[in-house]
């Protein structure tokens, strides 16, 4: 038997000037093992160093609040205070126990999309939230230079924390794709109407965050490419915005895409579109094919649909990506990465079910509703 090797997946790849040890980044999935008041728990270090030592090169963490009034969900990291950086410390440092392996801070405001009873949802303009029927409150200009002011404190504290970046969650119908978006951004003033305008608090928390972070940490960004409406951002227009992100000095872009709002309706709309047949894998690869070849230095990211490892290492040799970004498949398997490298070429045992999905919008800890299911049944039979 012929064993095949994946050597491009399972070789150094930079971010900035961050090595890392493969090419498998674990794509930011919110995880709800945070404290109430958004400390770092022991049950969210443990979650992650069993990322770590399932063979994850760079594990990207769960959205984690800028702002704690804006969460994006129950028991949410927090990052708006310097009292959350012991905490944060603890969880780089396990991380980093595990030998190679990176990680990295995501940082977020829910935007329109806010659910706290004591505070009222803020976009770009009054944009009505199907899924909670309430209308965002408008931010004024000097509300929107306090939210840059916010992300690049947050960003100094994931860096004096230990992390070794951090990513800016601008996709999904969060704030900053809030901005990004036509559909969501109505404003006249210098944060809205032309692409670069809505492009522009992107551009100023990045030049406040390297202020805080020095030139060598590396930023990056989870970057709205579709809407997934007729009116929102498309292809097209997120090619012009990868450009501007790209110039200002971006290491890294992970185009995304989809609505929370489209997604609540139907379980198979992006970014958790269900993955079935071989048809479905790679879903946002035509993002990919548009943006890579503007990139310049700053890399690429794949997510949406990764299933099979040789597709995945084509990828990668054909030049269509610099990294692959999973979320799913290691929510059930987070040894995969491991499994893959040792020759075990299987998909993943993910059946792309969005059972995980359904758990967090009802508050419940990340995790895989099947294995649970079979362990609980396996346990049943052992007994």
């Amino acid at each position: 038997m012929i064993k095949i090797t994946l050597k491009t997946l399972f070789s150094p790849g930079k971010i900035g000037i961050v090595q890392i040890k493969n090419r498998i980044v674990r794509s930011a999935t919110f995880d709800g093992m945070a404290s109430r008041e958004g400390h770092v728990t022991d049950q969210l270090i443990d979650y992650y160093k069993v990322l770590a030592q399932g063979g994850t090169g760079l594990i990207i963490s769960s959205a984690s609040a800028a702002d704690t009034r804006y969460t994006v969900g129950s028991r949410c990291m927090c990052f708006n205070d310097d009292e959350f950086i012991p905490g944060q410390k603890k969880l780089v440092k396990a991380v980093h126990e595990y030998s190679g392996v990176k990680i990295g801070a995501q940082l977020a405001h829910n935007g329109l999309q806010g659910t706290h009873p004591k505070y009222k949802p803020v976009a770009p303009s009054p944009i009505l939230y199907k899924a909670t029927n309430k209308v965002s409150e408008e931010l004024t200009g000097e509300e929107i230079e306090e939210i840059i002011k916010k992300f690049a404190a947050a960003g100094r504290r994931a860096y004096e924390s230990g992390y070794d970046m951090v990513q800016l969650h601008g996709a999904h119908g969060y704030l900053l794709s809030n901005f990004l978006s036509p559909y969501t951004n109505k404003r006249t003033d210098e944060f809205g109407g032309s692409t670069e305008r809505r492009t522009k608090i992107l551009v100023d928390i990045y030049n406040q965050m390297r202020d805080e972070v020095g030139k060598n940490f590396p930023i990056i960004i989870k970057l709205q490419a579709l809407d997934g409406v007729e009116e929102g951002i498309q292809l097209e227009e997120a090619k012009k915005i990868a450009q501007i992100l790209v110039q200002t000095g971006f290491d890294a872009i992970e185009p995304s895409g989809g609505l929370a709002e489209l997604q609540m309706k139907t379980d198979n709309a992006l970014p958790s579109k269900k993955v079935k047949t071989a048809e479905d894998e790679n879903f946002l690869l035509p993002a990919a094919k548009m943006l890579h070849p503007i990139m310049k230095n700053c890399a690429l990211i794949l997510v949406g649909g990764i299933r099979n490892p040789l597709i995945a290492e084509e990828l990668l040799q054909t030049n269509n990506c610099d990294f692959i970004s999973l979320s799913r498949p290691l929510i059930r398997e987070p040894n995969l990465p491991n499994r893959w490298q040792e020759g075990d070429l299987t998909p993943p045992s993910c059946i792309s079910c969005n059972s995980c999905l359904i758990a967090i919008f009802t508050g419940k800890p990340l995790h895989c509703v099947v294995e649970k299911r079979l362990a609980r049944r396996k346990k049943k039979k052992s007994t």
